[in-house]
């Protein structure tokens, strides 16, 4: 999809985007196995550290598609809090926007500011013409992120048996309204 692979993401402020690395694997396991974060993901709980540790090895999304989901390290910890960046959907044609976050950091404005940062990234860095965000029906926290960043409802959408609405930001729309 991308002649480039971009391992690292944007940089905020407060948070700094890389690819996650093996070495990870416990601080995402806190994140993935954590039943408050992913109760309305629509995916399962990871249980198993050393699971963890295979997945992240064989995470080949980078290497794929030129891109993937970044760990997002909080600086002034500089610890990894979640993940935040793009996933393509190859049942949609489509690259998603996705993000994830420890629940002792929500509430904090974070997911809002990674997401942007990444939408921005995605448009003028990587040239992505047109992103989604998928968000289950209950998931209020994560449709109020979405929208602060500039995307919009298109509807709702049967994917992998869950009924998600698909908000969209197309490229020329999201730079004319975002950029100084």
């Amino acid at each position: 999809m991308s002649k480039f692979i971009y391992r690292v993401g944007p940089e905020t402020l407060r948070l700094s985007h890389r690819e996650i690395r093996v070495e990870d694997a416990e601080a995402v396991l806190a994140f993935n196995g954590n039943p408050e974060v992913m109760k309305l993901t629509g995916e399962p709980l990871w249980t198993d550290l050393e699971q963890t540790r295979e997945r992240l090895a064989n995470y080949a999304e980078f290497e794929t598609h030129g891109f993937g989901r970044w760990g997002i390290f909080h600086k002034p910890e500089g610890q990894l809090i979640g993940f935040s960046g793009f996933k393509y959907l190859p049942e949609l044609d489509e690259v998603d926007l996705g993000y994830r976050l420890l629940p002792e950091y929500w509430g904090r404005g974070l997911a809002t500011e990674s997401g942007l940062a990444c939408l921005r990234f995605g448009f003028e860095t990587m040239g992505f013409e047109r992103l989604i965000a998928l968000v289950l029906p209950e998931n209020a926290g994560s449709m109020r992120v979405v929208e602060k960043i500039g995307m919009h409802n298109t509807g709702p959408i049967q994917i992998d048996d869950e009924t998600a609405y698909r908000f969209a930001a197309e490229r020329p729309d999201w730079l004319a309204r975002h950029t100084s």
